[in-house]
C-alpha cells in the first residue's frame, strides 16, 4: 500500500535527503519519495505503519514531522478485492457446473479402469450440452427473449432461441451416446462458432448484457467467460475431428 503524507520543517535539499534515509529505515517500508516543492513524502509500505512511528523516527533528526494525508491507495486495493469477490460470487453458478461436470467425467474415466482424453472429452461435452440446455429449458421463453439480444441468428429469426436449447440437448445425447461423431463435431463447431460471434460483438462493444448460457435462472453478465466458454467447445471439437 502507498500513502502520500505532507511533511513540515523542511527547507531545503539536505532536509529532503535526511527524510528520506530516515523514513527508509523503518521496518516495513519498501519506497519512499520525498519532495521538497510540494513538501511532501509518498511511502509505499508492505503493511500499514502508524504515523507515529515514522514521526518518532524524524524527531531524532531535527524539526520534521509528517503532517496530513495526502492520499492513499489503500482504498483503491480495498475496493479492487471487494470487486473481485463480488465477481467470484456473480459466476459461482457458472463456476460450480463446470465443477460438477469435470468430477462426474473425472469418476466415469476412473471406473473405467483408465483415464483416456478422448473419452472424457466426449463426456465433458456430453455433460456441458446436456446440463446448459437443462437450464435454459426452465424459462424458454425468457432464455429466447434474452439471447436474442446478442446472437446473430437469433436477433434475425427470433425463433431460433426456442429452437437453441434443443439444438444443444441432441448435441449432448449424441456425445453421451458417441454416435455420428463427424456430423456432432462438425455441427458443434459450426453452431458454436456462431454463437460467439454476438457474444464477441457485445464484448466489444461493452454492452451490459445478460448472458443466456444458464437461461435466465441465474443473472449472468456477458463477459470473456462467456466467449472463453462458447470457444472451449469449439477447440475440443476440432481436437475430436483432427484425431478422427
Amino acid at each position: 500500500m502507498t500513502h502520500k503524507f505532507k511533511v513540515t520543517g523542511m527547507t531545503c535539499n539536505k532536509c529532503v535527503e535526511k527524510v528520506q534515509k530516515t523514513l527508509s529505515k523503518i521496518n516495513g517500508v519498501e519506497n519512499v519519495n520525498v519532495t521538497l516543492d510540494p513538501p511532501e513524502a509518498e511511502i509505499r509500505m508492505r503493511h500499514h505503519i502508524d504515523e507515529s512511528t515514522f514521526n518518532s523516527a524524524l524527531q531524532n533528526i531535527g524539526d520534521y514531522k509528517l503532517g496530513d494525508e495526502v492520499s492513499s491507495d489503500h482504498n483503491s486495493t480495498f475496493l479492487e478485492s471487494q470487486e473481485e469477490v463480488s465477481k467470484l460470487k456473480t459466476y459461482k453458478p457458472l463456476i460450480l457446473v463446470f465443477i460438477y461436470i469435470l468430477l462426474c467425467v473425472t469418476l466415469l474415466e476412473i471406473n473405467s479402469g483408465s483415464f483416456k482424453w478422448m473419452s472424457a472429452m466426449n463426456h465433458f461435452m456430453a455433460g456441458f450440452f446436456i446440463t446448459f440446455s437443462f437450464f435454459k429449458m426452465l424459462d424458454l421463453t425468457n432464455f429466447a427473449s434474452s439471447y436474442s439480444s446478442y446472437d446473430v441468428i437469433s436477433k434475425k429469426w427470433y425463433g431460433y432461441g426456442f429452437v437453441y436449447p434443443f439444438i444443444e440437448l441432441t448435441l449432448g445425447v449424441l456425445y453421451l451416446l458417441q454416435a455420428y461423431p463427424l456430423f456432432t463435431n462438425i455441427a458443434t463447431i459450426v453452431v458454436m462458432s456462431i454463437s460467439s460471434i454476438g457474444v464477441i460483438q457485445s464484448i466489444m462493444n461493452k454492452r451490459q448484457i445478460q448472458c443466456a448460457c444458464l437461461g435466465t435462472v441465474f443473472n449472468l453478465p456477458m463477459s470473456t467467460i462467456t466467449l472463453i466458454e462458447d470457444l472451449l467447445m469449439v477447440v475440443m471439437a476440432l481436437i475430436m475431428l483432427l484425431v478422427m
